[in-house]
This record gives C-alpha cells, structure tokens and sequence, in this order.
C-alpha cells in the first residue's frame, strides 16, 4: 500500500467553490481507481483556508494510473484557481 498526503492552501473565499470540485473528483476516483482504497479531503480546524487530501492505493501502479486518469488532469485546473499556492505532496509506504 501506498499513502499519499496532499497539503493544500485555499485562497480566501474560495473554499465553497474548491469543496464542490473536488467532490466531484473524489466522486469520479472512487468510480473508476479499483487501485484506489481511500481518496478522502479533510480540513484544518485551525486554519478554515488549509485541507489535507489523505490518499491509499494498493501500488505503485494504482497511484501512476491515478495520476494520468484524465477526471484528474481536467480537475488541476479548477482546483489551481482556487489555491493560494502550490500543494504539498508527502508520498508514504505503509508500514503494516
């Protein structure tokens, strides 16, 4: 299994506009990913701008095949004009 953690900053006022994207991505990787187990947005409740996407797949493959599924190419996009900068991606091995 694979983690990822995704750390993204959302600009100010945005943040209705970046939920209902990414619901419909989450929607479409749960779907069409059978390599994909959890793909799961979260929010700060420190900081309403910050959320983490927590991600697992089954393998290497599942995340390269994630990465080149066109429902996550068209969602870069719409999600980018809604950040407040560049995301921060953690890729983790599970452990047990």
């Amino acid at each position: 299994m694979i983690g990822v953690v995704a750390t993204l900053k959302v600009q100010d006022g945005k943040n209705a506009e970046f939920e209902q994207i990414f619901r419909e991505l989450s929607q479409q990787v749960r779907a069409n990913e059978p390599g994909n187990v959890a793909y799961q947005l979260t929010k700060s409740r420190t900081d309403p701008n910050t959320y983490k996407v927590l991600e697992i797949y089954r393998d290497q493959d599942a995340l390269a095949q994630h990465r080149e599924m066109e429902h996550f190419k068209a969602a870069g996009p719409k999600l980018g004009g809604c950040l407040a900068g560049r995301p921060e991606v953690e890729v983790l091995d599970a452990v047990v």
